[in-house]
Formats: C-alpha cells, structure tokens, sequence
C-alpha cells in the first residue's frame, strides 16, 4: 500500500482542505494523474497520485480540513482493477457511531462529543441512514450551530452533506435573518409591574437605528477556503512585522529599449512575451546579494540567513493569489527568468504547480502595474522580511542633465521592509542597488 499525504504547500501551510475527489474507491489512476483537489490559503490546486494502482480507500472526506502529512488515502500498488465499492468511504462508517474525533480532524483540540442540554434531541438522534456518513468537521458544524442534518440537502459524493452544503444552509438563514420581521405583539413578553405601564420606547437600545438592507439588494455567501486562509495569512502578516514601505522612482529608459530591441525576436524564437518584471527581478536578485540581510528571515531572536535566493512572483487568480517560487533567480538570465515567470503564471492559473514550487521562497515581487497601479504598499509574504512592489511603467517628463526637460519611461518601486529586522536606510541601499542596475543596464537579452 502506498499513502497518499496531506502536502505541504508552504512554509506557514500546516493543514489542507480536501475539496473533491477526482477518482473513486476502485478505480485506476496513474502516477502524476491528478487524484484530489485541496484548498489552502496559498494554493487552490489539484495534487497528482504518488504511484500507478487502484485508489484502495479514501480516509478523509471531501470538503474535511487535516494537517500536513496527514494520510488521505491509500493505493494498492498490486490490486487488479475491481469494480467501485459504495461511495461512502471505509474510513468514515465508524465515524458515524462513535462520539470520539477522529485522528484526521481539523488542527486543534477538539474533545469528545458529549450530549449536552442545549443540544437539540432531533439533532442528537437523527439517524445516520437519513443525512449519510458525516465527516468529523460537518458534524462539529452541526453542533456549534445546533442543525438538524435531515434539513440540509447534500450535495458530496452519495448525498453526503459537506461543508460546502453546511455553510450553503447558514448562508441561507442569513437571508431569511434580514428580512423585516412583524413588530412583536403586546402580550408576548412577561407581563411585570413595569412591563404594565406602556413602554413602546424601552426596546429601542436594543435595535439599531439603521435599519438592515432588504433581502432583495444583497447577497450573503460564504468565503472560499482559499479567501479564508489568504486572509488569515494578511492578518498573521501585519501582526508579525513592523511593516514599513520606502518608495523609489527608476528611470527605465535603457531598459524599455533594450526591451523593444528584442520583444519581436524573443517572441519568434521562444513563443512568449518579453516583459519589465524579468529585468526588474534580475536586478533585486543582484540587490539581494549586495545585500543578504534583506534576503534572511526571523526565527525568535535569531537571523536565518538563506545562501539561496530563491524568488516568489505574486500571480492573481481568478479568487485570489498564490506565490509561486523561482529558485536560484541569481543565476538565471533575463529570457532564463521571463521563461521560469510565463511557466509559473500559466501551470497557477490552471492548477497545474507542484507543492514544491510554492514553497522556499526567501524574498517576494508583486507586480500590481500590470493593472495599471503606480504604487502601492504591499504586505510581507512571511516568514520573509521584504518584498518589492512594481508600479506601471509609463512615460513621463523628467529633469535631467543640464536643466533640462525630457521624455523618459519612469516606474515606482514600493519595498515594504520588516523593520524588526531592516533599518529604513539600509532598505533605501538596497533599492538604490536597484535602481542603479535598472538605469545603468548594459546586459544583453539574447
């Protein structure tokens, strides 16, 4: 039996979230053929099978959040191709009757399910054949909002309520929440000798004077997995450092010249565009090296500093962003650096990139110009101490030598420094490293 584990898709990543099974207990897959989907605050991407089998059994349940490392599943290296058992897992059936958690639960104590009085009698004994096997996590849901699973309709393999539906049932309560409700009848609340003389006022305190928009002109809907731990992730960020952002104007003349004396060649020779953010990360990656403070991390009172420049691009998504990593950027040219920044961007945006290739990174560049920004303060992707912001690339009138006026391509370089660890005049050193290889640059691209 080979186990299929929970991957690591980051440094500060320590649980995932199952969000689809992609192969069915019984069923062949192939090595490197997608097998599931996860969802963490990094990545929403699929993760391949380890080895050629038969999917022997799933042990964690779709929409179900684990640690890392946890085991999922199993394939049988040596089974023959057999028919698909029933759809609900092996693993989870004795979930069902036990009130004790299960190993593959959600990271943090969670404690025995014991029957408490304010827990609902129709929720304590619905019957399992009614709703189907419930996950742990779905059966936590279910207690902490007192819901009946007979009333929520699954949608997970074989009706199996998930997470997804749970969320979906809340969502919908919400709605009806916010519609206006019928002013309550005098006689409803305890008639009291205060109570006795006419009061309508008295309520007032305990409602708002805003009254809440109708149901019509909103919309409730739960956050993605993928939203929830990017904003987990903002948050730990601006908690951890003492962000501080410096900004730099860099006269890219020489560099959008060079760059529209190649663009057409490089495009017919290696079928991608030539960009500013290869240059721009050539040229961090030699700050990097002038500077290696800016390229450490921060381990309680220790500084880690890291001999490998290994390099992140922010990539938007469709509901988010992710982070993919460049490795060894210091020794990869310029095409060498657009090819590596085309390849991560497209496989992100496809669900298509490794655990490996989102982790380890040691200094990040976010390039929000491509949406036509000027400038911006970025927040530190951690455990690093830095990152650099790019501005769009615009042409401007500019004074240069002798007084006088001139037409030049400028940019806005944002570095957003841990200010733990960076003084705000070494930042200013290292960007200006930056600017001197950007406006003085000499090295050829082909």
């Amino acid at each position: 039996m080979i186990d299929v584990v929970m991957p690591q898709m980051g440094e500060s990543i320590v649980e995932g979230t199952v969000t689809r099974w992609l192969k069915k207990p019984g069923e062949r897959v192939q090595r490197d053929e997608p097998l599931f989907e996860i969802s963490t605050d990094k990545v929403d991407t699929e993760i391949p099978a380890p080895a050629t089998g038969t999917l022997a059994e799933i042990l964690v349940a779709e929409g179900q959040t684990v640690p890392i490392n946890t085991v999922v599943a199993r394939i049988d290296e040596t089974a023959a191709e057999v028919a698909a058992p029933p759809a609900a897992a092996p693993a989870e059936a004795p979930a069902v009757e036990s009130p004790a958690p299960s190993p593959l639960t959600e990271r943090g104590p969670v404690g025995p399910v014991v029957a408490t009085p304010e827990r609902p009698a129709e929720v304590a004994e619905a019957p399992a054949e009614a709703v189907g096997p419930l996950s742990p996590l779905v059966r936590k849901m279910l207690r902490e909002h007192n819901l009946d699973p007979r009333l929520i309709k699954g949608t997970g393999q074989g009706g199996r309520i998930t997470k997804q539906d749970v969320e979906a049932f809340l969502a919908a309560r919400a709605r009806e929440a916010a519609a206006p409700q019928p002013p309550p009848t005098p006689a409803a609340p305890p008639v009291t000798a205060a109570a006795a003389t006419p009061q309508p006022p008295a309520a007032a305190p305990e409602i708002p004077p805003v009254a809440r928009p109708e149901p019509a002109k909103i919309r409730i809907e739960p956050m993605s997995i993928m939203r929830q731990k990017i904003a987990e992730h903002m948050i730990l960020s601006k908690r951890t450092s003492a962000h501080v952002t410096t900004i730099h104007r860099v006269d890219m003349t020489r560099v959008a010249r060079m760059r529209e004396r190649y663009k057409s060649e490089v495009q017919q020779r290696y079928g991608f565009s030539l960009t500013y953010l290869p240059f721009i990360t050539r040229a961090a990656a030699q700050a990097l090296r002038a500077f290696p403070i800016v390229n450490a991390s921060i381990e309680g009172n220790n500084i880690v500093y890291h001999n490998e420049i290994n390099i992140g691009i922010a990539v938007a998504l469709e509901n988010g962003l992710i982070v993919p990593v460049i490795r060894n950027a210091d020794e990869k040219s310029v095409i060498g650096l657009q090819r590596a920044i085309v390849d991560l961007a497209t496989r992100a945006r496809s669900r298509q990139l490794k655990p490996d290739e989102v982790h380890g990174g040691t200094f990040s560049i976010t390039n929000f110009g491509s949406f036509g920004s000027l400038t911006a303060t970025p927040i530190i992707n951690q455990p690093q101490v830095a990152i650099l912001g790019v501005g769009a690339v615009e042409k401007a009138p500019v004074v240069v030598d002798d007084d006088k006026i001139a037409i030049r391509s400028v940019c806005l370089l944002s570095l957003t420094f841990d200010h733990r660890l960076i003084d705000g005049a070494l930042a200013d050193q290292f960007m200006q490293k930056i600017k001197s290889v950007l406006e003085n640059w000499s090295e050829e691209v082909l």
